[in-house]
């Protein structure tokens, strides 16, 4: 394994002393470096616009998002995907996030479970992968041998595949139908792809997750819709969402809010067609979630 001309793996001749600095200095530095992550990020926009596509593609199709990856890159996908459930109102088999070595591995490191290549293969079997799929693999060093087993077996599926990784040239882009790959330079602590390469990593997961969901009608001009109430603050959002879309003040907001069995979105069209829950229903599900083509 010849790990030298990774951008990842290389020394950041700005970071030179880091020991002997203060707090502040830092600080500063870091905020530096990490200002270069979203400009890194803006020059792949055109490969990610691909990736978001295909996610759309799937979920019209039934199908769903999966992301794989090793360590910080696994634990990214899978609070990403763990977060789509109380954004967007969706099923947790909708977006699902695989580590490589389970569970354990979100807290603790699993020794040798990233280069296992057969891994990656058996964990999209367990999941009954299917051609409607879409499969995003996730590896800073865009060499995990995990990650890259996954995307043959896709492949060898019929499924879409993509990666991030955050170095140029990477091995993984040769596995994938859509690659990205950032380069944000060296890290600020060498080889510590938990800062830079995970920010710009976080961004893009961000990037590929909502812009999906905004693309099979879970948002309403910049709310979120679909948000599941799931607790005494998500309850009070939800009735702001509601008085932001309609208009309505609080009372009716929540009048509403009760009466379409805390459904956002159903209360959203209720208020702003004039209809009765059953007939709002119908509306939304003839405009396939749309609020806008309920109108």
């Amino acid at each position: 394994m010849n790990l030298s001309n990774l951008t990842t793996e290389k020394r950041n001749k700005n970071t030179f002393g880091l020991d002997e600095m203060s707090v502040s200095q830092a600080l500063q530095l870091m905020n530096e470096e990490d200002k270069k992550v979203a400009l890194a990020v803006e020059r792949e926009l055109a490969s990610i616009e691909p990736v978001i596509e295909a996610v759309i593609a799937s979920f019209n199709k039934g199908g769903r998002l999966i992301y794989m990856g090793a360590g910080t890159s696994g634990r990214l996908g899978v609070l990403d995907a763990a977060e789509c459930v109380p954004t967007f109102g969706v099923e947790p088999h909708m977006v699902v996030g695989l580590i490589a070595g389970g569970e354990v591995a979100m807290t603790t490191a699993v020794e040798g479970a990233e280069d296992d290549l057969k891994l990656g293969a058996k964990d999209l079997e367990n999941l009954k992968l299917t051609p409607s799929d879409t499969v995003v693999g996730i590896a800073a060093s865009g060499r995990t041998p995990y990650v890259i087993g996954g995307l043959d077996y896709a492949k060898q599926i019929g499924a879409k595949t993509a990666t991030i990784s955050c170095n140029k040239n990477a091995e993984i882009s040769k596995h994938a139908d859509f690659p990205i790959e950032i380069d944000a330079d060296a890290e600020f602590l060498t080889g510590s792809t938990r800062l830079k390469s995970g920010t710009a990593q976080k961004m893009v997961l961000n990037m590929i997750s909502t812009i999906s969901m905004i693309g099979i009608g879970k948002v309403y001009n910049n709310l979120m819709v679909d948000v599941k109430p799931t607790n005494e603050k998500l309850v009070e959002r939800s009735k702001r969402i509601i008085m932001e879309a309609t208009g309505a003040d609080y009372e009716v907001a929540q009048s509403y809010f009760h009466q379409a069995d805390e459904d956002v979105k159903l209360a959203i069209v209720m208020i702003l067609t004039n209809s009765t829950k059953e007939v709002a229903k119908e509306k939304l599900i003839k405009a396939k979630g749309f609020i806008k083509k309920t109108l």
